[in-house]
This record gives C-alpha cells, sequence and structure tokens, in this order.
C-alpha cells in the first residue's frame, strides 16, 4: 500500500469548486432511465449517453472523478480513446463500482447485504490495469418497523471495511457509501439517530480493519426526512442536522466527505450542501458525488437525439457548476435562472 498515493488521490477527489459524477448506473438502472425518454438502452446509446456528460469540457472545471461502470470502463469515446484515458488526460479521476449490489439479507425481512467481496482483489488488480484511481461500494439501510436492526448494520459495517481493506491493498481510493434510504415516512429525527448509530459502526470497522482515513472519502447520506414523512424538515434544519452528525462521527483525518443525492431533485441537493458551509469551517472540505442529481435535466435535454447533444452538455455543465458553488457555500437559488 502506498499511503502517499492513496492520501494524494483522496484529497484531488474532494479539491476545491469540485465533485465526482456518479455514472455507475447498472444496465438495469440506466434502462430505467431510458426508459423515461423513450430509448431503448442499447450499448451504443449508453455509450453516447456516458460520452456527452464526460466530453462536457464546461464542466470539467467542477468535476474531480468519474464513478464509472464495468461496461463504461472499457468503453471508449467516438473518436477511439478510451473513457478512463480521455478523463485523466483532462484532470478527471476515473473510478469504478466493484459492490454486484444490495441483495436480501438472510432471516432479516425488509433489509439486505451488499455482495461483490468474493474475487475483489483480482477485479481491483485488473480495474486499475484499466485506470481506475478510485472505487464505491454502496451499503443501504432502510428505516421501517423494527428496522434497521443492529445486525444488518454490522454486516454492511464490515463489508465496507473489508472491502475499504481490498482497495488500499491495490492503491486504489475508497469511496465507503453507507447510505440510509430516504423511503419511507420517518421524520428528521429518526434519520439522524439511525445516521449516528450506521456512522458509528462503520468507523469502527474500518479502524479495526487498520484503514488508512486519510486516503478513503466518505459519501455519506444527508440527515434529511422521509420521502413520507407529512412535515418535511426545511434545507436549514437538514443542513444543521447533518453537519451535527458528521462532527459526532466522523474522525478529522477522513480525507472527505462527497455527499449522495439519494432521491433528492436537483436543486434540493445543491441548496443543502451548499447551506451546511454556513456552519463555518469544518474539519474536513465536503462535496457531492450526484448522479440524478447532475444527470437528470441533462438526460431530458438530450432525449437519445444526435441534434441536442451539445445542448444536453450546456444542462450538464450548468448543473456542474452550480454545484461546484455549492461545494462552498457560494450556491444561491436565484443562479438557477442566472448560470
Amino acid at each position: 500500500m502506498n499511503t502517499a498515493t492513496l492520501n494524494a488521490t483522496a484529497q484531488a477527489m474532494v479539491a476545491r469548486n469540485r465533485g465526482i459524477l456518479a455514472a455507475d448506473e447498472s444496465s438495469g438502472t440506466i434502462k430505467k432511465r431510458f426508459d423515461s425518454i423513450n430509448l431503448p438502452s442499447t450499448e451504443e446509446n449508453r455509450r453516447r449517453y456516458r460520452e456527452m456528460l464526460f466530453t462536457a469540457t464546461t464542466a470539467q472545471a467542477y468535476i474531480s472523478g468519474v464513478i464509472l461502470y464495468d461496461e463504461t470502463l472499457r468503453q471508449s469515446t467516438r473518436a477511439g480513446e478510451p473513457f478512463p484515458a480521455y478523463l485523466a488526460k483532462h484532470g478527471i479521476l476515473p473510478g469504478i463500482k466493484v459492490d454486484l449490489g444490495a441483495k436480501p439479507l438472510a432471516g432479516f425481512p425488509g433489509e439486505t447485504m451488499t455482495e461483490g467481496l468474493d474475487g475483489l482483489r483480482e477485479r481491483l488488480a485488473e480495474y486499475a490495469k484499466l485506470g481506475a484511481r478510485f472505487a464505491k461500494w454502496r451499503a443501504v439501510i432502510d428505516i421501517g418497523s423494527g428496522i434497521p436492526t443492529r445486525y444488518a448494520i454490522d454486516a454492511n459495517a464490515e463489508g465496507l471495511a473489508r472491502y475499504a481493506a481490498l482497495c488500499q491493498e491495490a492503491d486504489i481510493v475508497p469511496i465507503v457509501e453507507p447510505e440510509v434510504l430516504m423511503d419511507g415516512a420517518h421524520d428528521l429525527a429518526r434519520c439522524e439517530e439511525v445516521t449516528n448509530v450506521v456512522l458509528d459502526r462503520v468507523f469502527g470497522q474500518l479502524f479495526a480493519a487498520r484503514i488508512e482515513l486519510e486516503g478513503i472519502v466518505l459519501k455519506p447520506n444527508m440527515v434529511i426526512s422521509g420521502k413520507g414523512c407529512p412535515r418535511r424538515a426545511s434545507p436549514e434544519e437538514v443542513a444543521e442536522a447533518t453537519v451535527r452528525t458528521l462532527k459526532r462521527q466522523v474522525p478529522s483525518a477522513v480525507a472527505g466527505i462527497a455527499f449522495l443525492s439519494g432521491g433528492q431533485s436537483s436543486t434540493e441537493a445543491t441548496l443543502h450542501l451548499s447551506l451546511m458551509h454556513a456552519a463555518g469551517p469544518l474539519p474536513w472540505p465536503m462535496t457531492f458525488s450526484y448522479g440524478r442529481a447532475l444527470q437528470d435535466d441533462a438526460l431530458r435535454e438530450w432525449g437519445g437525439q444526435e441534434a441536442k447533444f451539445a445542448g444536453g452538455q450546456e444542462v450538464f455543465a450548468k448543473r456542474a457548476k452550480l454545484n461546484g458553488l455549492a461545494s462552498v457555500g457560494a450556491y444561491r437559488v436565484s443562479m438557477e435562472s442566472a448560470a
């Protein structure tokens, strides 16, 4: 393990004014996105869509890294340049999703365990040769009647730690993503309670696994009301609760925090991120690692039409810029119409 390389890569992933594009949708997930614009999910359509995002030059100043899917890591631009090489040439770190998805946890109805540890050491070695500099593993924690259980939290925390150890062994920075879902009707206080427990258990396992904290990036959920909650917390309440939780649970040694959007709208995710910086100096950089919240507007603008390729890039660049501003607390809602 080369700690200097890991630490430098992790710091670059959370560089000022920049964040991470999550373009690691599985084949099933990207099909659902394409279904929304009546576009067949062919390999070429998937490749062209990702090319639209990656080659948007005016967005590159605000994107530090891109999380790729296995298929995408092996694809190339129309000119024949592999995506990882193209991104690296433009100062963007290529990353790779390495988990195999959340599967039902035997004996625990309604809860899941993320799989993919078998053969991960060998896959990481191949991904490194293909240009990946960091990886991502997502653990999913749902809130409902009687859940999450401590067993499910601990099982997923251990999985994250084992994944992180294999990544660092391969000189690949692990993004550690424990997501407390915003599905359900729980209120802000319940989300905060569960998120505190989850982060406490995750960092306990990371410590036990001898993880170099300076060489990881944490990708947590924001502390937010469930979608079905009758009284949704205000943006200011979300920002305050999220910062309070992270200060309690995340060691200052961690290289940085890159939030997931978790089903928030584009503007919600941007506003919440920006407001968190109003709390004053923080122990770590806080930025974004968004999927839908960065892509949705661009996907709809493009619509699978070659004539709208450039238009999709412009919309994506606008979203990237606004989130870049939010990552330093400089975003204002009025910028939505002015950008």
